[in-house]
């Protein structure tokens, strides 16, 4: 269900999920506790976003002083751009303002900035905020927001899932610190899984067990009403490159014989060994509390793996997949062998992808098993 969820939304591209402000405040949070100043004298750039709406844009404006921030600039986009399946009603906060225009309230996007005391009231808070609309729609990859990008010292925002690799490879080619939501499966994309490797993105605070519960707009997707708001979880979680201290608590682990023994996976409870990949010099641990520790070799591990990995305590050598990006495979399948595999496991003719995988022998036949990351303990 929660697959169905992300394709839907890539196919229909429904990317308007809200963030919590409780959700962005927690995350926030970690990272100042880490570096209290790791927001102080910086420029934040929240695009993507909803200005009238968005929890983000509330968040950083009500804590700027307190953030120690120096800039704060938020861009939406265009209505007209969103191609919204429901109408959005224009706010009070940009029809009642002198700059409002009708025209380009519908296709042009908006930009807000927030550096000073406004009001003369004595803070720096939401109500201070200036806002005109854009030159162009809003996009992300406009030169308009790209530059703006460029000026930023931290980018923060909920992008587009139906852009979400496309908003990284933008991210990245800024060299910029960040702090982003995504799908749990966008770690194993390849245009992000190199930088997660290499130690350079890491997954944030928050845990990835119950994903996140989001406002959305689409009434026709609703798991829950809370306080009359529709609101929808996704299977999310926050990627960044700024350290927080959850990332370096190390794994407790046990012995190979007390975590297959003391499992609470009944699946593998009372095994005596953990299998050996056919197809990679690794052995296969389903569940990331059952990774040994007294075995010094290559393991292959859930992708979940990532919400607890310590760099200090492993290292990440590269993913069981199709192309042997890694060049860790020690065998490749042949069309034969893969047709083989599907009559074996299914009793009619089909293709068994082995290669997309790590395989194991289980009852003399082979099966491919989940999405895996190869990891090694560190000496």
């Amino acid at each position: 269900m929660a697959n169905e969820t992300l394709a839907k939304a890539k196919e229909a591209k429904n990317d308007e999920f809200y963030t919590q402000y409780y959700d962005i405040e927690r995350e926030m949070e970690a990272y100042l506790e880490y570096d209290p100043d790791v927001f102080r004298g910086k420029t934040v750039l929240l695009p993507c976003d909803d200005p009238e709406w968005s929890n983000f844009t509330l968040y950083f404006a009500q804590n700027f002083e307190s953030l120690g921030l120096k800039k704060l600039i938020s861009t939406s986009y265009a209505p007209e751009s969103k191609k919204y399946k429901y109408p959005i009603q224009l706010t009070l906060f940009e029809t009642g303002a002198p700059q409002y225009d009708a025209v380009k309230a519908q296709t042009n996007g908006k930009i807000f900035v927030l550096t000073h005391d406004k009001t003369g009231d004595g803070h720096i808070d939401h109500s201070d905020l200036e806002w005109d609309y854009l030159e162009g729609d809003g996009d992300f990859r406009s030169e308009e927001v790209t530059k703006l990008r460029d000026e930023a010292d931290i980018i923060v925002t909920n992008p587009p899932f139906s852009l979400f690799k496309e908003f990284f490879a933008w991210i990245m080619d800024s060299d910029k610190q960040f702090v982003m939501i995504g799908n749990k499966n966008c770690v194993t994309y390849k245009e992000m899984f190199p930088y997660i490797k290499d130690n350079k993105v890491w997954s944030g605070r928050k845990e990835w067990a119950g994903g996140m519960w989001f406002k959305t707009m689409n009434e026709d997707d609703v798991d829950k009403v809370i306080n009359g708001v529709n609101m929808k979880n996704v299977p999310s979680i926050w990627i960044t490159n700024i350290d927080h201290g959850r990332r370096h608590e190390p794994l407790q682990l046990m012995t190979m014989g007390d975590n297959l023994k003391y499992s609470r996976h009944k699946e593998i409870r009372g095994r005596e060994s953990y299998g050996h990949y056919e197809n990679y010099d690794a052995i296969e641990v389903p569940y990331t509390d059952a990774i040994p520790s007294d075995y010094e070799g290559t393991m292959g591990v859930p992708i979940s793996f990532l919400d607890k990995y310590c760099p200090e305590q492993f290292e990440i050598l590269g993913m069981c997949e199709n192309e042997d990006l890694y060049g860790l495979k020690t065998k490749v399948y042949s069309t034969a062998e893969c047709k083989q595999a599907y009559f074996d496991k299914f009793n009619k003719k089909g293709t068994y992808d082995l290669n997309a995988s790590g395989v194991i022998i289980v009852d003399n036949k082979r099966e491919k098993v989940y999405q895996r990351i190869l990891i090694r303990k560190k000496q």
